[in-house]
C-alpha cells in the first residue's frame, strides 16, 4: 500500500512504464488491470468533508468514478453509482466499500446511452437517499482508430452519445431537483486541449464537456448550484487496455507525462472531493487540469 500522505518522490510513487500488453474486452474491468490501479482502497483517508451529503456518480465502478466513490464515501456522504451491468462485479466492491465506510450505497445499473435510463438517475439516486446533493458525470466511451479513414459512424455516434447526450439528460434531470449549495463536476480530459487524431471523436466530447459545463455553471450558479469540470490526463484505467488505445500504448502508458508515469485515480480524488464540499463554495465554471505536468490551456 502507498502512503500517500508520507512525503516522498512523486515519480516513483506509483509504477511506471513499461506495463505488459492486457487486451480485455470493452468496457474493460478494473480487476484485470496489471499492475492494479489504486483507487484508494487502502489509501485514502477521510476527514468528514461530506458529511450527511448524497452523491449519483455515473461510471463508479471502476478508475475515476470508482475512486471518487470510496473517497466521497470516506467523507461522509451516501453515495449512488452507474454503471454497465456488464461491469457487475467491480461495481459489488465499490458498493462493499462505500458500505464499509458507514455510508448508504445506491446501485443503479443500466446504459448511460439510453435516454430514459440517463434522465431517471438522478430521481432514482434521490428517492434513495433521500435527495440529491453531489452530480458526478463521468461514465465515458473512448475507442481508437488506427486512421481517420477508417473512424465508423457508429463509433462517432456511440462515443457523443456516452460523452456528451448523456451529460445532458442526466444534468438536466439532476439540476430540477438538486437545491442551492449543490454541485455538480463534469470528466473532461487533456484531449480537449491536446487532442490525439486516433481519438479525435473522443476529443470532440471532451472539448464539448469543457464549453457545456463552463456554459451551464453560469445558469445554474441562478439556482446556487456550482457546476465545474476535472480535466485528467493519462491515468491508469480499464478505458484504454480495453480498446482506448492499442496495446503498444498501453505498454507505455504515462510515460511521455513528466512524472514518466500514468496518474492513479486516487490521485484525482481530492480535487473531486474539494468541487464536491464547501470549501469549493467560490468555485465555479473552473476546469481544474490533472494532467500529470502537461497543462491546460
Amino acid at each position: 500500500m502507498v502512503d500517500r500522505l508520507k512525503m516522498q518522490d512523486p515519480r516513483t510513487q506509483y509504477p511506471a512504464p513499461p506495463f505488459p500488453k492486457q487486451p480485455q474486452p470493452a468496457p474493460g474491468l478494473a480487476r484485470r488491470l496489471d499492475p492494479p490501479a489504486d483507487h484508494g482502497e487502502e489509501s485514502y483517508r477521510g476527514s468528514g468533508r461530506l458529511e450527511g451529503r448524497r452523491a449519483l456518480i455515473t461510471g463508479g465502478d471502476s478508475g475515476i468514478g470508482r475512486a471518487v466513490a470510496i473517497a466521497y464515501a470516506r467523507e461522509g456522504a451516501d453515495v449512488a453509482i452507474s454503471y454497465l451491468p456488464d461491469e457487475q462485479s467491480d461495481a459489488d466492491e465499490v458498493v462493499a466499500l462505500i458500505e464499509r465506510a458507514g455510508r448508504k450505497a445506491v446501485a443503479l445499473p443500466g446504459d448511460v446511452t439510453d435516454e430514459a435510463y440517463a434522465r431517471d438517475l438522478p430521481k432514482r439516486a434521490a428517492e434513495e437517499m433521500g435527495g440529491l446533493d453531489i452530480l458526478v458525470v463521468n461514465a465515458g466511451h473512448q475507442k481508437f482508430t488506427p486512421s481517420f479513414d477508417e473512424l465508423t459512424s457508429d463509433d462517432f455516434d456511440t462515443t457523443l452519445r456516452t460523452n456528451l447526450h448523456a451529460l445532458f439528460w442526466t444534468t438536466q434531470e439532476a439540476a430540477r431537483i438538486m437545491p442551492p449549495g449543490a454541485s455538480i463536476i463534469t470528466t473532461a480530459s487533456v484531449q480537449a486541449y491536446d487532442p490525439s487524431a486516433s481519438i479525435m471523436h473522443y476529443a470532440t466530447t471532451k472539448a464539448g464537456i469543457v464549453a457545456f459545463t463552463e456554459a451551464l455553471s453560469s445558469e445554474l450558479i441562478e439556482k446556487g448550484i456550482r457546476a465545474n469540470s476535472v480535466a485528467p490526463g493519462p491515468i491508469w484505467s480499464p478505458l484504454n487496455p480495453s480498446g482506448g488505445a492499442p496495446q503498444e500504448k498501453v505498454e507505455r502508458f504515462g510515460g511521455s507525462s513528466t512524472f514518466g508515469r500514468p496518474g492513479q485515480p486516487v490521485e484525482l480524488a481530492p480535487i473531486y472531493v474539494l468541487l464536491a464540499s464547501q470549501e469549493g463554495s467560490y468555485l465555479t465554471g473552473e476546469v481544474y487540469g490533472v494532467t500529470g505536468g502537461k497543462g491546460i490551456a
